[in-house]
């Protein structure tokens, strides 16, 4: 144990990572056989983007000062850095965006840091050492709060000179029908696959469309008791789900699909996803394995420190 006032040891074979949720942020170590040594959940200052500073720079300073090493530093946050302007954009904690958080945080921390799209995060975690271990090409899906997506191909994370490989979440829901709306995203466009998917955005068109406000736990809960109106909007979700992920494999063909976030939690999913796939993917037959993350809620945190 060091001494106060001795300066700690770098140790590079120690990973620090964060996932910047919009709710929570999980900070992790892992050892250097991957294995976590140290890991804390609190709640996010969503609407204020000092405070996440702030916040950032407490977690990591706790984790050195209680492991007493000086680890590697990934971070995982909605959106991404734009590679034109250096400054983060696309991110549903709106206070973030347009701001320069990778200079602004290296500041605080006063040293290097890897930032990734959190969807980016959760593949890379699945795909080395996750559910798509054993795959080449794995696609990865956030569906909690937001949709996101992610790809590793033979175990590296392709990003794209746009810094959007995997935004699938903001394209059209495809094969879109009147049933269906056409709910306005927060990026400004209509029939975002996002505004489907995502658990926030079943709460929102359920209430449009029934007039009733329920959360969407309750309205899984609610389909799984037999309540009809729930029944409903569950068997369009996984219709809906369907077509989303039908469009991805009709693109790009990968070799699984990985699901993560608050609604891949749904057992249904499972059962529901593959039989419908045949209606909207163009072969004769659908041999893409759709799973649920080995890693859990954890998937983003650990990919963050892989990074």
């Amino acid at each position: 144990m060091s001494m106060p006032g001795e300066k700690i040891p770098a140790q590079p074979s120690f990973r620090l990572g964060i996932d910047l949720g919009g709710t929570k942020t999980e900070v992790v170590v892992l050892d250097h056989s991957l294995q976590p040594v140290y890991r804390k959940r609190v709640t996010t200052p969503s609407h204020d983007y000092e405070a996440i500073l702030t916040l950032i720079t407490s977690l990591v300073v706790d984790a050195e000062k209680s492991l007493q090493v000086k680890p590697t530093i990934g971070i995982g946050t909605p959106g991404s850095i734009s590679s034109h302007s250096g400054l983060l954009r696309n991110s549903n904690t709106i206070c973030m965006n347009d701001k320069a958080f990778l200079t602004d945080i290296e500041q605080r921390l006063d040293r290097a840091v890897k930032i990734q799209n959190d969807a980016n995060c959760f593949t890379l975690s699945e795909a080395l050492t996750g559910a798509g271990k054993d795959y080449s090409v794995v696609f990865g899906v956030i569906i909690g709060t937001g949709t996101g997506g992610g790809l590793v191909v033979n175990q590296k994370l392709l990003t794209g000179p746009n810094a959007i490989t995997g935004e699938w979440g903001h394209n059209p829901l495809p094969w879109l029908s009147e049933s269906d709306g056409s709910p306005l995203c927060y990026c400004g466009k209509q029939a975002c696959i996002e505004t489907f998917i995502s658990g926030s955005g079943l709460a929102r068109n359920f209430e449009k469309r029934n007039g009733v406000i329920l959360s969407s736990e309750e309205i899984v809960l609610g389909a799984i008791k037999g309540e009809k109106i729930c029944e409903r909007a569950m068997a369009l979700y996984y219709d809906q789900l369907s077509r989303a992920l039908a469009h991805l494999i009709n693109i790009l063909d990968p070799d699984t699909i990985v699901l993560g976030g608050g609604m891949s939690n749904i057992e249904e999913i499972y059962r529901e996803i593959p039989r419908r796939l045949s209606d909207y993917i163009f072969s004769d037959s659908v041999e893409t394995p759709i799973l649920p993350a080995l890693h859990g809620d954890a998937s983003g945190v650990f990919g963050a420190a892989m990074l």
